[in-house]
């Protein structure tokens, strides 16, 4: 009879823990794409708001490695650690307040051991504040399309507001893969030295189980569950899974290990790559944001200096002229003629009479110049204007001018009295702008690279 009643008592306790489990279960999405084409092969509540965790850290890895390679700071550049992020709880790298670490390292234990003091760190040392930083990520987010994901810190640890869905850190994962694949190995290390520690990798359970696989993260909290974004190529073949709300870390990697197989199966062998892009977002976070189209309003007809009796054509009144219109006419006029065509038309398109100048009066001296005056043909470098920026590198001279032409159109402000500069290298032609301050240099790249534009500074020299 005891034996009876104890083996009832375990019973209602199993089942009570078994009910438990599953009112504080995370809720399941899932999400398999053909990383090559952006092809979706797989999913499953891929557009519910729920918790990313440490995914998160993808798109603060994904602003470090923009911002290092926009000139905004360096791998060697040493971050002083505040007491905010020394404070974060684990997991962590261990930092102190007030002590001195490379970025590289910081970039290491995010990654590698998703450590939210290190990432926390990022945030601060790129845009001065993880509030400031959270801006970014999500005007990054927006330029990626992840049209269902808020940002409120660099970590990922739970926030109210803070929520992603399993498309979108799909959509991440595959502009980390293919916007810095330079970076990307990083991932795969099963351990690294972040400076003050040797780290070990949080995912490394499924790479070494997994053939193919290469990364990326991982992500748990209590109320997102166990989480991960993964990727694996074999052959000619990459896919990228995603899982959010695993009940525990071998359940997952086994859930993903299905996807990715899943994936392999219905991608094609051969599909061409369709690598992601960025699109414009506008902001007003850095600055005013200038546009040709109410910067030139009206082009109106000059007016006969007094005196002058020559009938003139009736001005017409406030012509619109539109971005689309100047850029156009713009593209004409640098454009090479093509083989017979004369590069002049045969009849103007608008007749303006001729106003002949009346005659000098004798009485009137010519003036005398001493020295013919200089012409000066380049922007001075004088005041500390030695800086410069780079707008993209081309394989035609012809393609940059027009570059170089139609982005001084739309910066006006910025670029005023800086030189236009085609560099040509043994792999293309650098599109260029000189004669610039660092703080002017700095200010109108991230102006151009918030509307989608790549630029990056050039120093001295």
């Amino acid at each position: 009879m005891t034996r009876l009643f104890q083996a009832a008592r375990m019973g209602l306790i199993l089942i009570a823990v078994f009910f438990a489990t599953k009112a504080v279960a995370a809720p399941y999405a899932a999400m398999v794409i053909d990383a090559r084409s952006g092809e979706v092969l797989h999913s499953r509540n891929a557009d519910t708001r729920l918790h990313p965790a440490s995914l998160t850290k993808m798109m603060t890895l994904y602003i470090a490695f923009q911002a290092v390679e926009n000139g905004e700071i360096s791998l060697d550049t040493t971050v002083k650690i505040s007491a905010k992020a020394a404070a974060e709880p684990p997991s962590k790298l261990g930092l102190r307040a007030g002590s001195r670490i490379k970025l590289r390292y910081l970039i290491r234990a995010a990654a590698i051991k998703s450590a939210n003091d290190a990432a926390t760190a990022i945030g601060e040392a790129i845009s001065g504040s993880e509030a400031a930083f959270a801006r970014r990520m999500n005007r990054t987010a927006k330029s990626m399309g992840m049209t269902r994901t808020t940002f409120k810190n660099a970590h990922g640890l739970t926030e109210s507001g803070h929520m992603s869905t399993a498309r979108d850190m799909t959509t991440l994962g595959r502009h980390v893969l293919y916007d810095y694949p330079q970076y990307y190995n990083l991932f795969s290390r099963r351990s690294t030295h972040a400076g003050i520690a040797e780290v070990r990798n949080t995912n490394r359970r499924l790479l070494n189980a997994y053939r193919g696989a290469d990364g990326i993260k991982t992500g748990y909290t209590r109320a997102a569950g166990f989480n991960l974004v993964a990727s694996a190529e074999r052959g000619q073949e990459r896919v990228i899974a995603t899982v959010f709300g695993g009940r525990s870390t071998a359940t997952r990697n086994a859930r993903v290990a299905e996807l990715l197989d899943m994936g392999f199966q219905r991608a094609p062998t051969r599909v061409a790559v369709r690598k992601p892009s960025l699109r414009a977002v506008e902001t007003g976070s850095v600055g005013k944001t200038i546009r040709v189209v109410t910067a030139v309003k009206t082009s109106l007809r000059p007016q006969l200096r007094p005196g002058a009796d020559a009938p003139v054509a009736e001005p017409a009144p406030n012509l619109l002229v539109a971005e689309a219109d100047i850029l156009e006419a713009l593209e004409n006029a640098t454009s090479a003629p093509e083989e017979g065509e004369a590069t002049a038309s045969a009849e103007p398109q608008i007749q303006v009479p001729t106003v002949m100048p009346r005659a000098r009066p004798a009485r009137l001296m010519q003036a005398v110049t001493a020295k013919e005056p200089e012409i000066v043909t380049r922007a001075s470098t004088s005041g500390g204007k030695h800086w410069g920026i780079n707008v993209g590198r081309y394989g035609s001279r012809f393609a940059a001018e027009k570059v170089l032409l139609r982005v001084a159109l739309t910066e006006m402000a910025t670029l005023d009295g800086t030189l236009r500069k085609v560099v040509r290298s043994s792999s293309g032609f650098d599109a260029t702008f000189a004669g610039m301050t660092r703080e002017g240099a700095d200010l109108a790249c991230r102006k151009l690279q918030a509307r989608g534009t790549a630029c990056f500074m050039m120093g001295p020299g």
